[in-house]
């Protein structure tokens, strides 16, 4: 009896609650109007709304993680063609080739077993020791490599990392013999897909004792990403810094920048410099916090970024030569998988590994802390993260992401990871298959010429497919 006294309460109650809210939704204006925050959000954004607040209240840019929340680039626009009888289909007990030789001309090139390495996100800038170290761990279980970002040389990531990328970076962290020569493969890095080539500060109140000693900063001094590289105030100084790196270490030197519609201009430098390799990091590229207006208003998206630059590559004759490194919203096998028919050579993953790590330990965190608050330098719950348990999580994540990989290229015909090409993809958008040199799926094969009779003719270099350097089917 009580309990339905109770029920007809509340149900009163909130009935009556909902009557008088709805009786001023409907009376009064907009200006008076709780409702006026639909139509303003709808228009500006949820986004947008927060961060406009957050500006008036911080009155400086708003560091934003993760990068850009918006979609840039079409990955669901491509879709991988299975094989039947006109090809043959790989046998389900075949072994599929993964491995991957990043810089083929250096003394020491390096070799890793899957396509896929981890990203650069720096300790101390980015994230927390217990992170790098569980990134490290993960990647060695996986049989690839792991990147330093722009930090120095942190002991205990070395130690854990069979394969360790480091970048010899803007903040000069990395960029002296004793730390460079420890390292397998040498990034220099100019800029990056979520800021591109702004420069970046991390206040001396917020760096500890252990970033300040890998960082070798003094006591109150600042950390400083600059825009520019140190040293490198010329094209001419880049090439001669490039070819010393690879002299002195005979490990791969390569070189890392954001995405840009100025790609080969960029590309023509980096090989006359005679880089091992080369990473494009796309516009959809995280960050452990950035200025919003640089991640979405800045560079040019992964995909496309992709394709120009194996074109440029291959028009150059230097594809197999200079390895094609993608990143930026690689967060699904799918879309890596597609970069690497599109001519990358490798991937790297910076959030999705994030992710994966940290999956099943955010009730560590949350609700009242995000899930990141576990891996950022600057996070509450860092300590808490546990590093064997992040690592297994990762290499996991790792071993299921290359498994759909190989049942993907089972079903297209492929026993090599490296054999995928553009001819293995089709566009459900004619002006998208256009674009980056694959055929238009609502069109026979033989059909596509007079389909795109009359479309722009092709720019020079995209004739190739992916890897290969065959002539399109559609040109």
């Amino acid at each position: 009896m009580l309990r339905r006294l109770l029920e007809n309460a509340i149900r009163s109650a909130v009935n009556e609650t909902m009557d008088k809210a709805m009786t001023r939704l409907v009376r009064d204006s907009y200006v008076e109007n709780l409702f006026e925050m639909v139509p303003s959000a709808r228009k500006v954004g949820v986004v947008n709304l927060m961060e406009i607040a957050m500006r008036a209240k911080l009155g400086k840019p708003v560091e934003r993680p993760l990068g850009s929340p918006l979609p840039f680039s079409p990955w669901e626009q491509l879709l991988f063609n299975p094989v039947h009888l006109d090809k043959l289909p790989v046998k389900e007990d075949a072994p599929i080739n993964k491995r991957v030789t990043i810089g083929r001309r250096a003394q020491k090139p390096l070799e890793i077993e899957i396509p896929i390495m981890i990203a650069a996100m720096s300790f101390g800038g980015a994230l927390s020791k217990r992170a790098k170290i569980a990134l490290a761990k993960a990647a060695t279980g996986a049989g690839t490599a792991t990147n330093s970002g722009e930090a120095g040389l942190l002991e205990e990531e070395r130690a854990a990392a069979r394969k360790f990328i480091g970048q010899y970076n803007r903040g000069g962290w990395m960029n002296t013999p004793d730390k460079y020569k420890r390292l397998d493969a040498i990034e220099i890095q100019l800029g990056q897909g979520a800021q591109g080539s702004s420069p970046q500060r991390t206040s001396a109140r917020s760096i500890g004792e252990d970033f300040r000693k890998v960082y070798g900063l003094k006591p109150g001094e600042d950390a400083l990403i600059r825009s520019r590289l140190p040293g490198v105030e010329t094209k001419d100084d880049f090439v001669k810094l490039v070819k010393r790196l690879r002299k002195e270490t005979g490990v791969p030197v390569g070189l890392k920048i954001a995405a840009t519609h100025r790609l080969e201009k960029e590309l023509a430098i980096a090989l006359e410099a005679e880089v091992d390799f080369i990473t494009v990091d796309g516009a959809e590229g995280g960050t452990h916090g950035g200025a919003p207006t640089l991640q979405d208003d800045l560079g040019l998206p992964t995909l496309y970024a992709v394709a120009r630059a194996a074109d440029f590559l291959a028009a150059q004759g230097a594809s197999g030569d200079v390895s094609l490194i993608a990143a930026g919203g690689l967060v699904t096998p799918g879309r890596m998988m597609k970069a690497l028919a599109l001519g990358a050579d490798a991937v790297y993953i910076g959030t999705a590994a994030i992710m994966a790590m940290v999956s099943d330990q955010v009730v560590e965190a949350m609700p009242f802390e995000p899930p990141t608050s576990l891996v950022v330098y600057s996070g509450k719950a860092t300590d808490q993260l546990d590093v064997d348990k992040a690592a297994q999580n990762l290499i996991r994540y790792l071993q299921a992401t290359v498994r759909e990989m190989e049942l993907v290229a089972i079903s297209i015909g492929k026993d090599d990871l490296n054999a995928l090409d553009r001819t293995d993809l089709c566009a459900l958008d004619p002006f998208l298959a256009r674009a980056v040199g694959v055929e238009y799926g609502a069109v026979a094969p033989g059909a596509q010429s007079d389909f795109f009779r009359g479309f722009p003719a092709w720019t020079p270099g995209a004739e190739r497919t992916g890897k290969e350097k065959d002539s399109l089917p559609l040109h």
